[in-house]
């Protein structure tokens, strides 16, 4: 059940290297997935698409993991997605957190996936499986994109259809924004996959992307490294396998030193 914000944001308050944070907002998707968000201390400068470093004290000491900002840039609050893990050191607390309670927020957001690492391209792939779909969901709100590319193509792999959390906000919300609707209704194409259970589009990413079925249903052309950049983010398995199938289309990977047709976030573990 979502939690409206009652709060007023207090000052901002340090501890050590992180900004301590109030919890404004928390949802819980599934039993298995939930979000939240934050205060964001007004020192905070990020690129988006970037990740920080999150977490609680326990016993005095920080307890973290690397997750990505789910919120634009511009945005006055930091929003994130998370799975939940019963015996993870952290996510078995985060998961209880409520209104008001704090959070360590790291002060150096860092990542792969900006538009920095990227050559010109027409369209963009923003390919997501699970909670990966959090850095789209920052740069899916930001104006640059859709000025740099004609096209924006959000993918979302989950097993099961209650697992695409934020569907209706892309399908829906996000094109009709009374404030960024116009930009991106015109260029925004939202493409949910399900793998464990029937679905209008059914199967993994990979799949759907070797076979072209997915440019069939969006109707774009196949991925052709003239004109098509792609950002990954996902489990381990998945994004080794997509680096496989670009790398075979002579697809270079990127960075914001040397950009590229493609990057990739490896930062992230389930904890």
């Amino acid at each position: 059940m979502q939690q409206a914000a009652t709060l007023v944001a207090p000052p901002p308050k340090a501890r050590g290297v992180f900004n301590v944070e109030t919890v404004t907002d928390v949802r819980h998707w599934t039993p298995s997935l939930f979000s939240f968000k934050t205060t964001r201390d007004p020192a905070l400068r990020f690129a988006s698409g970037q990740f920080v470093m999150l977490g609680l004290e326990v016993e005095g000491k920080p307890l973290l993991r690397a997750y990505s900002i789910a919120s634009p840039a511009w945005a006055d609050e930091l929003e994130f997605y998370s799975i939940k893990v019963a015996d993870g050191p952290l996510t078995s607390r985060l998961q209880k957190i409520v209104v008001g309670d704090e959070l360590l927020v790291g002060r150096k957001p860092t990542g792969t996936l900006v538009l920095d690492g990227l050559r010109p391209g027409r369209n963009l792939y923003l390919v997501g499986t699970g909670t990966g779909l959090a850095p789209f969901l920052s740069l899916v709100r930001e104006p640059e994109v859709y000025e740099r590319f004609d096209n924006v193509i959000v993918t979302h792999t989950v097993r099961e259809v209650a697992d695409l959390n934020y569907r209706e906000f892309l399908s829906h919300d996000l094109p009709n924004d009374p404030d960024l609707g116009e930009l991106i209704a015109p260029k925004l194409i939202y493409y949910p996959t399900v793998t464990r259970e029937p679905f209008v589009t059914q199967g993994r990413i990979t799949d759907l992307i070797a076979s072209g079925q997915l440019f069939v249903d969006i109707g774009l052309p196949p991925l052709d490294r003239a004109r098509d950049r792609l950002m990954l983010c996902g489990g381990p398995s998945v994004l080794a396998d997509l680096k496989t199938l670009l790398l075979e289309r002579d697809y270079e990977e990127g960075s914001i030193a040397n950009p590229g047709d493609f990057v990739l976030e490896r930062a992230f573990v389930e904890t």
